[in-house]
C-alpha cells in the first residue's frame, strides 16, 4: 500500500486505482527540510493539509510554506488544515521564511496561507512583509504566493500586486454548481475576479482545480474556460483525495486520459500557457519547472 492509499482511502470506493501509487523516498533531504522548517518554527501546506507528494518535494529540498498560523477561519468540506480558533500573527515569521529559503539554498519559494478572515486586510500586509524579505535574499530567489481571496477587498489584492511576486496563484478549487457544498464562504465570481485583476496588474497568474468531487470532465473544461478568459496563466488539475472520513467524499478517481484531455484542451484549444494536470498533481507541484517552462 503507498502512502497516499493509505492515508486518503475513500472506503466506499475501495482501493485506489494503480496509477496513484508512488514509490517511497528515503532521503537525507527530507530529514534536512523537515528539521529546517522545526527549527524555525515554521508550518508548511505539505504537513497541514496532508498533501500525498511531501517526501518526494522535500527530498528536492522543496516546500510550500503555510504562513498566518495553522489554523483557517473558513470550513472547505475538502481541506485538512485546523479550523480552531486562529493565532496572532507572528512578526518573526517574514524573517523566518526568509531564512528557511536561505538555508534550503531554494531558488524558488511557494508561500501559501490559510484564510483569516478575521484581519481587516485578509493578511494582505503579512504576504507583502514575507515577500520583502525573500527579496533581500542573495542570490535571489523566485516567488510565487497562493493567497486567500481576501473576501475579494481590491485594496488588500493590490498591495499583494505591488510587492511583486513572480507569480500569483489563487486555486479556483471546483466548479461553479458545487461551490455551496464544498466552499460554503467562498463566491466563485469573486475568485474569477481576482485572478483578473492580477492579471490586469501584470503578473503571471495561476489557478488550481480538483477533480472527483462530483463535476464532469465537461464542467470541469467550463471552468478551465472561465479562468483563461480571466487571463489565467497556469493552471493546475489534481484528483481529490479526502483527509478523512469526515470530509466531502470522494464521488470517483479521475483516468490518466481525462487529466491529459484537459491538459491538451486547456493549451491546444484555450490557449493558457500552461496545464499541469495528473491524479498526484497540487498547486505547487512542479512550481519551479513550470515557471521556467513559460520563460524559457
Amino acid at each position: 500500500m503507498s502512502i497516499t492509499e493509505s492515508k486518503t482511502k475513500n472506503p466506499a470506493l475501495g482501493r485506489l486505482p494503480g496509477h496513484f501509487k508512488q514509490r517511497i523516498i528515503r532521503s537525507p533531504k527530507v530529514e534536512e527540510v523537515s528539521g529546517t522548517l522545526s527549527r524555525l518554527g515554521l508550518h508548511t501546506v505539505c504537513e497541514e493539509a496532508k498533501c500525498p507528494n511531501r517526501n518526494h518535494c522535500y527530498s528536492e529540498g522543496t516546500a510550500t510554506f503555510l504562513i498566518m498560523g495553522g489554523s483557517c477561519t473558513r470550513s472547505c468540506g475538502f481541506c485538512a488544515v485546523s479550523k480552531s480558533a486562529p493565532q496572532s500573527l507572528d512578526p518573526e515569521e517574514p524573517r523566518a521564511v526568509a531564512r528557511a529559503a536561505a538555508d534550503l539554498k531554494l531558488k524558488y519559494a511557494v508561500v501559501t496561507s490559510v484564510t483569516r478572515d478575521d484581519l481587516e486586510d485578509g493578511g494582505a500586509g503579512h504576504f507583502e512583509a514575507v515577500i520583502e524579505q525573500l527579496r533581500r535574499l542573495d542570490p535571489p530567489v523566485l516567488i510565487e504566493v497562493l493567497t486567500p481571496d481576501f473576501r475579494g477587498r481590491p485594496e488588500s489584492i493590490d498591495a499583494v500586486i505591488a510587492a511583486g511576486p513572480d507569480v500569483f496563484n489563487h486555486n479556483l478549487e471546483t466548479i461553479a454548481r458545487l461551490y455551496p457544498h464544498v466552499r460554503p464562504q467562498a463566491d466563485y465570481q469573486r475568485s474569477l475576479s481576482l485572478i483578473s485583476r492580477v492579471k490586469k496588474g501584470g503578473l503571471t497568474a495561476k489557478s488550481g482545480l480538483m477533480a472527483g468531487l462530483g463535476e464532469s470532465l465537461a464542467e470541469i473544461k467550463t471552468a478551465m474556460s472561465h479562468l483563461a478568459d480571466a487571463g489565467c496563466d497556469i493552471v493546475t488539475i489534481g484528483q481529490y483525495l479526502a483527509p478523512s472520513a469526515l470530509h466531502y467524499p470522494v464521488a470517483r478517481y479521475w483516468g490518466p486520459e481525462e487529466f491529459e484531455e484537459c491538459r491538451a484542451y486547456g493549451q491546444d484549444l484555450l490557449g493558457l500557457k500552461a496545464v499541469v494536470a495528473g491524479p498526484l498533481v497540487r498547486s505547487s507541484y512542479y512550481a519551479h519547472q513550470t515557471y521556467q517552462t513559460i520563460n524559457h
